[in-house]
């Protein structure tokens, strides 16, 4: 268990530089998605192949590994154009309203419905969205494509996580990740060949912000996220990666100068509050309830 603590602090650190490497906007956010995903590929693939670590043990996993991968991919492409068009404070904070996507799903979809909890976390998260992007944004229905396309990241990095989470417990950690990343650069080099965006021309330091999305952000970071996915709840581990949006906040301020408001702050902290009181496991007013019954 402390390994696997280890393996997610580092791994919440690396994703937390990405949307600062995006945002330097030295590429375009789709073919970005897609050589984030190629060079982890280069990189992973000829080891699991060479030390025989790619292993697979039934169909079914490794259709739905490919599948977590085109998901991911998506979500990528998607957010990088958010972080873009917006700034990386927002897009990476609306991005992280997808455990609040995991329980409406769950609702509608499966047995096991979420709690009351879930339902008052999600109210609170809501609020702090308001909060964050502006009451008058939501007063006059004023959202443009950044906005729609980090709660769209949200929703579909919650989809990955549900699917992730039981695939990793049919399948070792090397051979979903391989499968995951080379599914997603073939699906994101034919998306970003059919919408026309550039695969050369770029400058020396956009070459090098490419690689060590692959390398960090990519390769590194969901290695020890996917380590500790597989040895930890899913629900700790869905909480511990609310941190990437603090630091990820924290670093946009240091190195872009991204102006962020009283309001924004007070903002982004209650929607992360929010979403954490969906993973609190007691009912939030149980106390009370308690302590009606011994005074009445």
């Amino acid at each position: 268990m402390k390994k696997a603590r280890i393996a997610l602090a580092v791994g919440v650190l690396c994703i937390s530089v990405f949307p600062i490497l995006v945002k330097l906007n030295l590429t375009p956010g789709v073919i970005s998605a897609f050589y984030r995903m190629a060079v982890a590929s280069v990189c992973i693939l000829p080891y699991v192949l060479l030390t025989k670590q790619f292993k697979i043990t039934a169909k079914k996993p490794f259709f739905y590994a490919i599948l977590c991968g085109v998901i991911f991919g998506l979500d990528v492409a998607v957010w990088n154009i958010a972080i873009q068009e917006s700034t990386a404070t927002q897009a990476t904070l609306l991005t992280n309203l997808s455990p609040v996507w995991v329980g409406i799903g769950a609702f509608f979809f499966l047995k096991d419905k979420p709690t009351k909890n879930f339902w008052i976390g999600t109210i609170v998260a809501i609020l702090g969205m308001m909060m964050l992007v502006g009451f008058k944004t939501f007063i006059n229905l004023d959202f443009n494509l950044a906005f729609g396309f980090a709660v769209l990241s949200g929703m579909l990095y919650a989809v990955y996580m549900l699917l992730s989470k039981n695939i990793l417990n049919q399948m070792n950690v090397l051979t979903f990740m391989t499968t995951s990343v080379v599914a997603s650069t073939v699906f994101l080099g034919a998306l970003s060949y059919v919408i026309n965006e550039p695969f050369t021309g770029f400058s020396n330091a956009g070459w090098f912000v490419l690689v060590v999305q692959g390398l960090v952000c990519q390769l590194l970071a969901w290695l020890l996220i996917s380590y500790a996915t597989k040895h930890m709840r899913a629900t700790r581990v869905s909480v511990s990666l609310l941190g990437q949006a603090i630091l990820a906040s924290f670093l946009a301020w240091l190195f872009l100068d991204e102006a962020i408001s009283l309001q924004m702050v007070i903002g982004g902290l209650v929607l992360l509050f929010g979403i954490r009181i969906t993973f609190y496991q007691k009912e939030v007013f149980a106390k009370k309830r308690i302590l009606k019954r011994k005074f009445s």
